[in-house]
C-alpha cells in the first residue's frame, strides 16, 4: 500500500483526505468509473499527458469512458503532499499499464505524477495533473 510523506501540511486530516481521494481517483480510472472520476475532477481540470498532450475534463473522461484510454494498472508508491490553505500539491511515482488507442507507444512502467488539488465548496478536487515518464 502507498505511504505518505507530509510537508507543510495544513492538517493531518487534510493530508489523509487528499491521499484517500487520489487513491479513489486512480481506482475509478482503472475501473472506468467515469461518474466517480467526474466528481473528483474540477470542471476546469486539465491533464498534461506523459506524451505532452493536453486534455480537458470532458475530453479525458470521454476517452476513458469509450475505452480510447484504458488503464489496466495504476499503483501509486509513496504520495508526498504539500497542503497550504485550500490548495495542495501531491507528487508520487506509480506503476502504470495503459492502452491508448491514439498512441500505441504510450509510456508504460513508472510515471511521475504532480497534481494540484483545490478545496472548492468544502470538497477537494483535482484541477491540474501532469504525468512524466520516470527513468
Amino acid at each position: 500500500m502507498a505511504g505518505i510523506v507530509v510537508c507543510n501540511a495544513k492538517s493531518q486530516g487534510d493530508i489523509d483526505e487528499l491521499r484517500s481521494i487520489e487513491l479513489k481517483r486512480t481506482r475509478a480510472l482503472v475501473e472506468a468509473d467515469v461518474e466517480t472520476a467526474r466528481q473528483l475532477l474540477a470542471d476546469d481540470f486539465q491533464l498534461i499527458t506523459p506524451m505532452g498532450g493536453v486534455l480537458s475534463k470532458q475530453e479525458y473522461l470521454a476517452q476513458v469512458e469509450s475505452g480510447a484510454i484504458d488503464y489496466l494498472e495504476w499503483k501509486p508508491e509513496t504520495i508526498e503532499v504539500k497542503a497550504l490553505g485550500d490548495a495542495a500539491v501531491i507528487r508520487y511515482r506509480a506503476a502504470i499499464r495503459i492502452v491508448v488507442k491514439a498512441a500505441p507507444n504510450a509510456p508504460q512502467g513508472r510515471i511521475w505524477f504532480t497534481d494540484l488539488y483545490e478545496k472548492r465548496k468544502g470538497q477537494w478536487q483535482i484541477v491540474w495533473s501532469q504525468g512524466t515518464q520516470a527513468q
